[in-house]
């Protein structure tokens, strides 16, 4: 487990491209991050707030079960917070990109 200290995004975000180096574990976050921002337009469009807590859940679940089952490693979530949040949706851009392989 990384204890690091990261002096900025640019820094954190080859650590966290090498958490995530099982394939299986990026096509579930990629599902996730696409549910989230499914769960979101839902929500507006419907003005149902509980479409939001099912984005937190979509996202963190998808993305949990790639770590746990997959990586098996603990998720940056819970040692970096903002980074990882930044760096889910930085991988999502560099897999529409092709920058990042499925």
């Amino acid at each position: 487990m990384s204890t690091r200290r990261f002096d900025s995004f640019a820094d954190f975000y080859p650590f966290y491209l090498a958490e995530h180096a099982n394939r299986v574990s990026r096509r579930l976050h990629f599902i996730g991050s696409t549910g989230v921002l499914a769960c979101i337009v839902v929500g507006i469009a419907t003005g149902h707030a509980w479409w939001y807590l099912g984005a937190v859940f979509c996202g963190y679940g998808f993305a949990w079960v790639g770590h746990f089952f997959f990586e098996r490693n603990r998720p940056a979530t819970f040692r970096h917070p903002v980074y990882s949040l930044i760096g889910d949706w930085a991988m999502y851009r560099d897999v529409w990109r092709g920058r990042v392989k499925l």
